[in-house]
C-alpha cells in the first residue's frame, strides 16, 4: 500500500498515474485473494468446532482493523490529499469507491428488505437511484470536476458570488448528510450487535470506532483507499448467499436470470396463504384485538378502571393460590404497565389499535408481491382511490431520489478527485456498472428469500423453528418477532412480525449455509455502512472546516490548522450522530429517503440552473434553495410520525395529494427552480466574470484536462 502514503499534489505526469494504477492493481488483487482465504480458514474452523461468536468477533475484529490500517496508512496533513485524494484516483477505482460510498446500509441491508415486504413498489428505489446516476453522468460530474474546487459549497459561493449561498449550501449539506449519516450508524449498531452479542447502543459507538479511524486521519484519500476495500468484501459478500439459494431452489447459479419463475410460485403460494384456514383464523384474532382496543377508546376513564381492576383481582387470585412466581412477577408488571392518565391510555391504545389493523390483513400485510400498486384501476371508488394514490407515491418516489441522487453533495464530492474531466466521467460510468451488480442482484433476493419463507417455514411446527428466528429475536424484537397466536402450535405467515432491515443478514441463515457465510455477509453489511458513513462524515467536516472557516471567517488560516480543525469537526459530528442514531428515531430506509429529499430541493435545482443558466444570480439560489429546503422540511416535519413528535406537532395529518412524506421533495424542488427563476429575472444580472465562469465550465475538455 506504499502508494497510498505519499503527499503528491495534483500535477502528476500520466506515467505516474499509469504506475500508480498498476500498483493499485497488485495491492486489491492481493487483498481478494487474502479475504477469501481469511474466509475458507474460517470456514474450515467452524467445521472443526470453532463457536460462532468467535467468528462473529473474528470477522469484526479482522475488518475493522483493516478499515484502520488503511487509514493509517493513508494518513496526511496536505489540503489537496485530504479533500480530494490529490485529484489522482484512476476512473475505475474512483467507480469502486463511489459504488461503496453509494452501497449504503440502506442499498446492503434495506434494499432488498424493502422488496420483499412491498413487492414491486420498492422498485421505485432501484429505478431512482440508477435514474439518478444518469443524471450525474450527464448534468454534473463533469462540470463540477471542470470547476475544480473541493466541495460543493465552493461552487455555490464561486457561482452565485458570495457567502450567502455559500452558508445556504453549508446549512443544507449538513442537513441531508447528517440524516444520511444516522441512517448508516443506526446500521452499524444492527449489524455489530449481530457479529458481537453487545447491546445495540453499545455496539453503535464499538462500530463508530471503525468508521473514525478511517476518515479522521487520512481525509478522503484515507476514505477512498478504504472504500475500495470495503466494495469488494461487500459484493462478494451479497453475492456468495444468493447464488447459493438460487442453487438450492433452481440448480441454477444465476439468480438474476431465473427469479422470475420463482416469482410464478410466490404468486402461486400467495393465493394459497390467502384461502388458509389457519391463516384466516390469524387474521380474525387480530381483527378482533383491533376491536377491542376501538372499544376502549370510546370510553377511555371506564376502560381504564376495568383494566386496573382486572389486573389487581388477577395478581390477588395468583398471590391467594400460592402461585408460581414467574406468573405472580408477570402480573405485578402488568398491573405497573397500566396508563397513568387518559392521554396516556389514548396514546398507547391508538398504536395498539393501528398495529393489530396492520396485521389483521393477509400475507401478514404484504401486498402481492408482483401487483404494481395497491388497490384496483376497476374496483370501487375506494379501490381506484387506493390505485391512484399508490402510484403517484411510486412515482414521486422515484422523481426524489432521481434527483436527491444527483445532488447529494458527498457523491458529487466523489468527482472531484480523479485526475481529469474525461475521467470524472469514465467514473460515472464505472459506478453504474459496480452499482448495477448489486441492485439487478436484490430483486432476486426478496423473491429467493420469500419463496423460502413461504415454503419452508410456513406450516413447521414452533419447536422445530430454525434457531436464527430466536437469535435475531434477541437481537432486536421489533425487526423479528413470533408468537402463536391462534395456539396451535404450528407457524403462520401472520403469526411472524419481521422488519425489512434484517433480510439480507438473516439469508445465510435462511438458506441453511453455515454461519461464517453469516458472519461474512454481516462483515459486507458493515462496509456498506461503514463506507457510507466516511463519506458523509468528511462532507459534513469539510463544510464546516473548508466551506465556513477557511472561506468565511479565516482565509488566512495555514492548511495544518484547516485539516486540524477538519478532524476535531468529524469527531464531535460522528458523537452527535451516533448519539441520534442510539435514540432509533426511524427506519433505515426512511431516514435515507429524507435525506434525498433534502438534497434534491436544496441543491439540484440551484446547480442545474448554475450549470445551464448565465441568468441565474445570487438572491434567486439563495432564495430558491431556502424556498425548496423550507417546503421539503415543512411537509416532512407535519406528517412524519417521529418528526411529528419531535416537533410538538398535534394537528391531524394532512397529506398533499397523498403523497407520503418519504418524497417530500416532490414539493421543494419545484418550488425551488420556480423562485430561482423568478427572483433572478426580477433582480440584476450576475457579473461578466461569472457569466464567463458558466461559459467554462459547460464546456468541458474531454481530452485529459487536468482543471
Amino acid at each position: 500500500m506504499a502508494g497510498m502514503t505519499s503527499d503528491h499534489g495534483s500535477s502528476t505526469s500520466a506515467s505516474d498515474n499509469k504506475a500508480f494504477k498498476s500498483q493499485l492493481n497488485k495491492v486489491y488483487g492481493w487483498y481478494t485473494g487474502g479475504f477469501i482465504a481469511f474466509v475458507i480458514v474460517l470456514a474450515v474452523l467452524e467445521q472443526m468446532g470453532l463457536p460462532r461468536n468467535w467468528i462473529g468477533f473474528t470477522f469484526l475484529a479482522a475488518t475493522v482493523m483493516l478499515y484502520a490500517g488503511i487509514g493509517v496508512m493513508s494518513r496526511t496533513s496536505d489540503a489537496s490529499e485530504y479533500y480530494v485524494a490529490g485529484r489522482r484516483v484512476p476512473a475505475l477505482y474512483n467507480g469502486m469507491a463511489t459504488g461503496a460510498d453509494w452501497m449504503s446500509a440502506a442499498s446492503f441491508i434495506g434494499m432488498a428488505g424493502t422488496l420483499y415486504l412491498s413487492g414491486y413498489g420498492g422498485l421505485a428505489f432501484i429505478m431512482g437511484w440508477t435514474g439518478g446516476y444518469c443524471l450525474v453522468a450527464l448534468f454534473l460530474a463533469p462540470y463540477l470536476r471542470k470547476f475544480g474546487q473541493f466541495t460543493i459549497p465552493d461552487f455555490l459561493g464561486a457561482r452565485y458570488e458570495g457567502n450567502l449561498p455559500r452558508l445556504i449550501g453549508i446549512f443544507a449539506a449538513i442537513l441531508c448528510s447528517f440524516t444520511y449519516v444516522v441512517a448508516q450508524i443506526y446500521g452499524v449498531g444492527i449489524i455489530t450487535t449481530r457479529l458481537s452479542g453487545l447491546a445495540f447502543e453499545i455496539g453503535i459507538f464499538v462500530g463508530l470506532g471503525g468508521i473514525l479511524v478511517c476518515s479522521f486521519l487520512g481525509g478522503m484519500r484515507a476514505v477512498t483507499w478504504t472504500q475500495v476495500a470495503q466494495y469488494i468484501i461487500l459484493i462478494i459478500a451479497y453475492m456468495i448467499p444468493l447464488v447459493w439459494l438460487s442453487v438450492k431452489q433452481t440448480s441454477v447459479p444465476i439468480p438474476q436470470a431465473v427469479y422470475g419463475f420463482q416469482l410464478q410460485k410466490v404468486t402461486a403460494a400467495e393465493n394459497k396463504l390467502k384461502t388458509d384456514p389457519k391463516e384466516l383464523e390469524v387474521i380474525g384474532i387480530f381483527k378482533a384485538r383491533a376491536a377491542e382496543f376501538d372499544a376502549k377508546l370510546k370510553d377511555i376513564p371506564a376502560a381504564m378502571a376495568a383494566d386496573k381492576a382486572a389486573a389487581e383481582k388477577k395478581l390477588a387470585d395468583l398471590k391467594a393460590a400460592n402461585g408460581a412466581a414467574a406468573d405472580i412477577q408477570a402480573a405485578e408488571k402488568a398491573l405497573a404497565s397500566q396508563p397513568g392518565d387518559v392521554a396516556a391510555a389514548k396514546k398507547a391504545w391508538t398504536a395498539a389499535k393501528a398495529a393489530n389493523e396492520a396485521r389483521a390483513k393477509p400475507l401478514a400485510g404484504m401486498p402481492p408481491h408482483a401487483n404494481q400498486f395497491a388497490g384496483d384501476p376497476n374496483g370501487d371508488e375506494k379501490a381506484r382511490k387506493t390505485f391512484d394514490e399508490s402510484r403517484r407515491n411510486f412515482l414521486a418516489l422515484i422523481f426524489c431520489l432521481m434527483v436527491g441522487t444527483a445532488a447529494l453533495p458527498h457523491i458529487l464530492m466523489r468527482y472531484y478527485t480523479t485526475p481529469s474531466v474525461k475521467e470524472a466521467r469514465e467514473s460515472v460510468t464505472w459506478s453504474l456498472f459496480f452499482i448495477f451488480l448489486l441492485y439487478f442482484s436484490a430483486p432476486a433476493l426478496a423473491v429467493l428469500v420469500k419463496y423460502e419463507v413461504f415454503s419452508v417455514l410456513v406450516g413447521t411446527p414452533f419447536d422445530k423453528l430454525p434457531a436464527w428466528i430466536a437469535n435475531w429475536s434477541r437481537v432486536d424484537p421489533g425487526l423479528l418477532s413470533v408468537v402463536d397466536i391462534n395456539k396451535d402450535g404450528i407457524f403462520q405467515l401472520g403469526e411472524m412480525k419481521i422488519g425489512g432491515d434484517i433480510i439480507v443478514l438473516a439469508t445465510p441463515e435462511i438458506g441453511g449455509l453455515p454461519y461464517v457465510v453469516s458472519g461474512m455477509v454481516a462483515a459486507g453489511g458493515l462496509a456498506a455502512a461503514l463506507s457510507t458513513a466516511d463519506g458523509l462524515l468528511l462532507t459534513i467536516a469539510n463544510a464546516l472546516s473548508h466551506d465556513l472557516y477557511y472561506k468565511m471567517i479565516d482565509p488566512n488560516a495555514p492548511t495544518s490548522r484547516r485539516v486540524a480543525i477538519s478532524k476535531a469537526l468529524l469527531l464531535v459530528v460522528a458523537l452527535l450522530a451516533a448519539s441520534v442514531a442510539a435514540q432509533k428515531p426511524a427506519d433505515i430506509l426512511f431516514l435515507v429517503s429524507a435525506a434525498f429529499s433534502f438534497a434534491a430541493a436544496a441543491f439540484f435545482p440551484a446547480l442545474v440552473c448554475g450549470i445551464f443558466w448565465k441568468r441565474a444570480n445570487k438572491w434567486g439560489a439563495s432564495l430558491g434553495m431556502m424556498a425548496g429546503l423550507g417546503t421539503t422540511f415543512y411537509y416532512m416535519a407535519t406528517t412524519q410520525p417521529w418528526l411529528r413528535g419531535m416537533f410538538g406537532v398535534t394537528s391531524p395529518i394532512e397529506l398533499w395529494w397523498g403523497i407520503q412524506p418519504i418524497s417530500a421533495g416532490l414539493f421543494g424542488v419545484p418550488i425551488g427552480f420556480a423562485v430561482i427563476i423568478i427572483v433572478s429575472l426580477l433582480t440584476g444580472e450576475p457579473r461578466k466574470d461569472t457569466q464567463e465562469l458558466v461559459e467554462h465550465v459547460r464546456y468541458p475538455n474531454l481530452k485529459g484536462m487536468k482543471a
